[in-house]
């Protein structure tokens, strides 16, 4: 079957009824999202039924909050991507807004569950609620799928160490720069996407053009030197980024990647970057001289990281970030 991404649920093709949903917000789809999308995967495919994801965009807590806020680790678009790699026949991204949040948990499982989809089963973790006021419970979505007919199976958290692996500890884990503990945790190598746009074009001058992608609002990554993988099209390029430029009082800098051994015009091109491995913190130099020299160093550090990188799972081998 290929892969389906829909918007709505009034035009869900037929191959798609039936299915075994998994549901929730899965930012990130770490790890423990992962155990879920096994578990649905499972049971789809003992029961010859389509595996379907449904999850919401934005994220609640930005409709909540006065202005988005949120350090998302996958948009939409990223979300969709690490689906289709996991395996599943599609994914209905539904849009969150007030009105939304005001359905009853009742009328959700009756409306979406049941009459939209048809579910067979629904899946989700121990942490989901879901309808106007969260009055939709784990024990509720059970004793409804018990009263209306699909299957429901909540899984537990997972831990890694004395914490259970959430969203909101990767999250905190890159704004610190920790890149290889979000990367473990998420059980693939962080990736964000952007378009190419046009910078100050310093780093030509000093020796060094980058690639300039704009962050979302919220982007709350470490600044700081990386050592990244960048995929453009179908092309894998090596490379070192640097995010935030205090020398140059930039208030919302743009993540700068340096592609090594590339001389090409790739405006307005859309470029997936993954994070290898933080290089160090920003630091502010005298002058440019030890600027560049400093660069001259990040860079060979990264070229020495990316050479011993090794994809983390099946699923990170799959997102095409490693040849």
């Amino acid at each position: 079957m290929t892969f389906i991404r829909l918007s709505s649920l009034t035009d869900l093709p037929e191959s798609l009824r039936g299915a075994y949903v998994a549901i929730g917000n899965f930012d990130g789809l770490h790890r423990g999202h992962q155990t879920i999308i096994a578990a649905l995967l499972q049971r789809a495919r003992a029961a010859g039924a389509p595996a379907l994801m449904l999850t919401f965009e934005p994220h609640p807590r930005d409709v909540f909050a006065p202005a988005p806020f949120m350090f998302r680790l996958t948009q939409g678009d990223t979300k969709a991507r690490l689906a289709e790699a996991m395996g599943l026949d599609g994914i209905v991204i539904l849009p969150f807004d007030q009105p939304f949040s005001q359905i009853e948990a009742e009328d959700f499982v009756e409306k979406v569950i049941v009459d939209a989809l048809g579910a067979r089963g629904v899946i989700t973790g121990a942490d989901f609620h879901f309808g106007r006021q969260r009055r939709g419970t784990p024990l509720f979505l059970k004793a409804a799928g018990e009263r209306l007919g699909f299957a429901v199976e909540t899984l537990d958290l997972m831990d890694e160490g004395d914490e259970v692996i959430s969203s909101s500890r990767i999250r905190a884990a890159l704004s610190e720069g920790a890149v290889v503990a979000a990367n473990r945790l998420l059980g693939y190598h962080w990736f964000f996407e952007g378009c190419v746009v046009k910078g100050d074009q310093r780093g030509r001058g000093l020796g060094y053009p980058t690639a300039n992608t704009t962050t979302p609002t919220g982007f709350q990554l470490a600044q700081g030197v990386y050592a990244v993988r960048a995929r453009l099209g179908n092309r894998l390029l090596d490379g070192v980024a640097a995010y935030g430029k205090p020398m140059f009082n930039n208030h919302r800098p743009p993540f700068e990647t340096h592609l090594f051994d590339f001389d090409e015009d790739i405006y307005d091109q859309s470029i997936s970057v993954a994070l290898i491995a933080h290089i160090r913190g920003q630091e502010v130099f005298s002058g440019l001289d030890e600027l560049i020299a400093a660069m001259d160093r990040d860079s060979k550090k990264a070229r020495t990281l990316i050479a011993t990188a090794a994809p983390l799972s099946a699923l990170d081998h799959k997102l095409g970030f490693f040849g």
